[in-house]
């Protein structure tokens, strides 16, 4: 990324308030602020650092005195008109001479309470919304240099599962199994795991199960979810595998998620609104008898974060549009048994829909 693709996200995002009726943007450290300006602060903390971005007006970063020099590094500093406060200054008050004392304001969504609440201080007649409310498509529709950073994020997390096949399953504990996929999403360049979700028998019937101590035994049904990032672009997959030949049912319910799955990824194209793909999976898990067991929705958005806007739910009206990138993963899980869910990254293109997870979709049997 260069200081002109920055310049231009900034630009794009302080147009984009003003279409949404909002006098700016302020954002905090995070992946808002490091995907529109290139800056990383040390950490986020106590001590304010805030973008501001507004129409028609060069972007704006006030940052703490001591990690200004670090700020001026960054590659979207150039774009921007920076300055820093000293400890025992009002950062605050610093921020209000540059806003209108009445406007109404998107906020990064990991914005701290503590600082938002010295935002309203500052300006008591100020209004403020979160980024994923008032701009939900801020960071939705990537460019294709984004698409091929997923891609290539997609491209490791299925390497990674290509090898864990070969690894024993059977009379090793969850952990065991969770911490080999973090080990080989690292080797395959990621440089932060987010989660490894190992559920074998009862405990996939849990969608975000924990891995544990419990070992795996021969017959049971194992859900492998696992992602984080790589080259600060998001990998997300599930597969489920079994530990020894699967029964006519395992083998039955395996079937129809995969048929839900691929459903649901044939649905993608331009201007499908997004609750439709979450529609077409359920109605095939639905119609087999399973519904009351598909518990969560279909799919999120990825990016710089592994969870983000558009999200694949009912009540989502926003249409897709070619760049959009998130998750199809519908699911089953019955209590106390098992659970089977299956999960691709696809992007929407002019024509349909492209998948950024190319494993086989078919049951894997594991010793």
């Amino acid at each position: 990324m260069t200081r002109d693709d920055y310049e231009r996200r900034m630009e794009r995002a302080g147009q984009a308030a003003a279409n949404a009726g909002l006098a700016g943007l302020i954002v905090t450290p995070g992946p808002d602020m490091e995907w529109l300006c290139g800056y990383r602060p040390p950490a986020a903390t106590e001590r304010l650092t805030a973008l501001v971005l507004q129409p028609r007006q060069r972007p704006r970063l006030l940052a703490p005195a001591l990690e200004l020099p670090d700020a001026k590094r960054s590659e979207g500093a150039k774009a921007m008109q920076m300055s820093g406060w000293r400890d025992g200054a009002n950062p605050y008050a610093e921020v209000a001479k540059w806003l209108d004392g009445e406007g109404r304001y998107g906020v990064s969504d990991s914005t701290w309470a503590m600082h938002l609440l010295g935002f309203q201080r500052a300006l008591p007649g100020s209004a403020y919304g979160a980024l994923t409310e008032v701009l939900p498509m801020l960071r939705a529709v990537k460019d294709a240099h984004e698409v091929e950073r997923l891609a290539a994020a997609g491209a490791a997390a299925d390497a990674t599962y290509e090898k864990i096949l070969g690894f024993p399953f059977g009379g090793r504990r969850e952990r065991e199994v969770a911490a080999d996929l973090a080990r080989l999403l690292t080797e395959h360049g990621h440089s932060q795991v987010d989660f490894t979700v190992v559920g074998s028998g009862p405990n996939g019937a849990n969608p975000h199960h924990e891995a544990g101590d419990r070992v795996i035994e021969d017959g049971d049904m194992v859900v492998l979810d696992f992602g984080g990032l790589k080259d600060g672009y998001g990998s997300d997959t599930t597969r489920t595998v079994h530990v020894g030949p699967p029964n006519a049912e395992e083998r039955k319910v395996h079937d129809i998620v995969r048929e839900a799955q691929q459903t649901a990824f044939e649905a993608v194209r331009p201007g499908v609104a997004c609750q439709e793909i979450d529609r077409v999976a359920r109605k095939v898990i639905k119609a087999a008898g399973y519904g009351e067991y598909f518990i969560h929705r279909t799919g999120h958005g990825i990016g710089v974060t592994t969870h983000e806007p558009p999200y694949m739910v009912e009540g989502e009206h926003l249409p897709l549009v070619p760049g959009m990138c998130f998750s199809i993963e519908p699911g089953i899980y019955l209590p106390g048994r098992f659970g089977v869910r299956i999960e691709d990254i696809v992007t929407c293109t002019q024509t349909g829909g492209r998948r950024l997870n190319e494993t086989a979709r078919e049951m894997a049997v594991v010793g």
